[in-house]
């Protein structure tokens, strides 16, 4: 991590404002606090402190300086799960998208992200599950947030600073639509429902579109608008209720997020994050309810949404409802959490993206390639492969050229792909110097700039939760160091072997045209070598024979690529 934080340092100062334009800044800013007078769909720009970084903001649709109430800290609400159900691959690209969006945060920019997410517990689908499993919703409930919480630990994204249930903040909700009500934002009905009244608002509702279009929920006809949304509704017999001023019932599904984000953060948040399809009604409605309540002109300055995951060929997005989703549990059957990682660092965080498997061979196939090079370069640094003379100078100015890139598309609304190929192109340009010859012939080595690449890829995926170092499971390091002990042995074996079989036959009488050949009765040891490097490579354990020598290196996956497979030609 050393090498990642002085080149963080280094380039830092580039991004960040300096004390003065910031003093400048805040003063300005001030004069648009967030209860101000401002009214109608207006975007307030933050007062306090700006990160360097833009980001696309869904309440402008455009990319806006990301500016943060508290110097180096970001609050940040996101919306959890209904868990009636396992997990998808599209709920997974949300949050392991976002998840990434953090960690560059936290440690690109210096930004502690204070992260809440709250468990929906209590739904009608969950109570219909229910139903049809002949055990209470708190058992249904129970079983898929444990469920969710190991598939994401099985991602690795890091967890919420607090996960929260709904039912356990009903308390909280019934107070919060008091105290709407109170405000004069919204009204109960003899039938015990409390709805939202989005006329109190005025030319305020709408900040994401789709309010002119929109037909209300369906369902209650006690409305004063169609566009008017619950709050609270009564409990239908056999269902879980709660007390309230309005009798029996339990809350509206928009509400919870309100209530809880508010009871977190209080009237200001910095971020707030979801899936694109939650920006209308469910962020429209969450914006109404908390600036209802805490009557300021903006509760949330930042809404960040993800772009949708949808099963290539196909027009849906992946979903429970459409019956076209693969679990997270089974998708990591074929596939590493690492694979799915730069599967979605391909792509923008915010669009959609379409996954297949010739998609998922992509991802596998650049973390192949990047591991390949590692080994490679740490074969060349242990003087295990030969090589031409290295432009040490050229990896030098092209690692600078890489970091400063890295940051600066970071910094522009988190552009992984630009990350990504410049990463890749990073790799190349190593490759590139990395060519093998039999004799080195006393040729000056030059293994500290691999060593100063090999590092900085290392940390900078890292940062984005690829492990390359720890690709496997905790539990399985055991066995594995004992693999690799294994095949170190072997190798060295296999090397002996082939150095045996390919001593050349003294030279020739003086005159003879002919070259020294291989000794026939040898040749049968040499075809044994490359017979026992071809029938390792589909079982993930990769031999490269480099002149004299020999490396080897434990694929993560058991697919090995042809190319690959072609680099491993005999030089008999």
């Amino acid at each position: 991590m050393n090498g990642l934080r002085m080149w963080t340092r280094s380039v830092q100062p580039l991004l960040w404002r300096s004390k003065v334009l910031r003093a400048a800044l805040t003063l300005s800013s001030r004069s648009h606090g967030s209860c101000g007078g401002v009214s109608g769909k207006s975007w307030i720009r933050p007062s306090g402190y700006d990160t360097g970084l833009k980001t696309f903001n869904s309440l402008t649709k455009q990319k806006e300086p990301l500016i943060l109430s508290r110097e180096g800290v970001a609050t940040w609400y996101s919306c959890g799960p209904t868990v009636y159900d396992q997990a998808h691959l599209g709920h997974a690209c949300s949050y392991v998208r976002f998840d990434i969006l953090q960690r560059i945060l936290s440690r690109l920019f210096g930004v502690t992200v204070i992260h809440a997410m709250v468990i929906t517990d209590i739904d009608d689908k969950i109570i219909k599950k229910s139903w049809e499993e002949g055990v209470s919703p708190s058992v249904i409930s129970s079983m898929y947030e444990d469920e969710f919480k190991k598939d994401m630990l099985a991602l690795k994204v890091i967890p919420p600073a607090v996960y929260l249930r709904v039912t356990e903040n009903v308390h909280h909700i019934v107070a919060f639509i008091e105290q709407i009500i109170k405000n004069g934002h919204a009204y109960s009905t003899k039938e015990g429902d409390v709805f939202f009244d989005i006329q109190s608002i005025g030319d305020r509702y709408g900040r994401f579109g789709g309010a002119g279009d929109s037909q209300g929920e369906p369902g209650n006809t006690n409305k004063r608008d169609l566009r008017d949304f619950a709050l609270w509704k009564p409990s239908k017999p056999q269902e879980p209720f709660w007390e309230s001023p309005w009798g029996r019932g339990r809350p509206g599904w928009h509400i919870e997020c309100s209530t809880i984000a508010s009871a977190v953060f209080g009237s200001q948040l910095d971020i707030h994050s979801g899936g694109i399809d939650l920006a209308f009604p469910h962020h429209e409605n969450e914006v109404a309810q908390s600036e209802a309540y805490h009557q300021c002109e903006q509760w949330a300055n930042y809404f960040l949404h993800s772009g949708h995951l949808h099963l290539k060929g196909s027009a849906e997005k992946m979903s429970k409802s459409l019956k076209n989703y693969i679990t997270i549990k089974d998708f990591l059957q074929s596939y590493t959490a690492n694979e799915f990682r730069m599967f979605c660092l391909a792509s923008k965080y915010r669009s959609a993206i379409d996954y297949s498997d010739s998609s998922m061979s992509e991802a596998r196939s650049s973390l192949g390639t990047i591991s390949s090079f590692i080994h490679d370069a740490q074969a060349y640094m242990r003087g295990q492969l030969q090589c031409s003379p290295v432009q040490e100078t050229l990896l030098w100015e092209r690692l600078a050229e890489t970091k400063s890139s890295v940051l600066k598309s970071l910094a522009d609304d988190f552009d992984t792909p630009r990350v990504v190929a410049a990463v890749m192109n990073l790799v190349y340009q190593g490759n590139c110097q990395l060519q093998p010859v039999s004799k080195s012939g006393g040729v000056v080595r030059s293994p500290a700039v691999f060593a100063a690449i090999i590092s900085y890829i290392r940390d900078l995926l890292d940062v984005f939760g690829i492990d390359l170092q720890h690709s496997k499971d905790s539990d399985s390091g055991r066995s594995s160091a004992s693999l690799e002990a294994v095949v170190e042995q072997l190798t060295r074996f296999r090397n002996e072997v082939r150095t045996y079989a390919l001593t050349r036959q003294d030279a020739p009488p003086t005159g003879s045209s002919k070259k020294p050949g291989l000794y026939p009765e040898r040749l049968p040891l040499l075809k044994a070598c490359d017979t026992l490097r071809t029938d390792l490579a589909p079982l993930g354990v990769l031999i490269k024979d480099r002149g004299a020598t020999s490396t080897w290196e434990i694929t993560e996956g058991k697919q090995i690529q042809r190319g690959e497979d072609e680099d491993q030609k005999t030089s008999s």
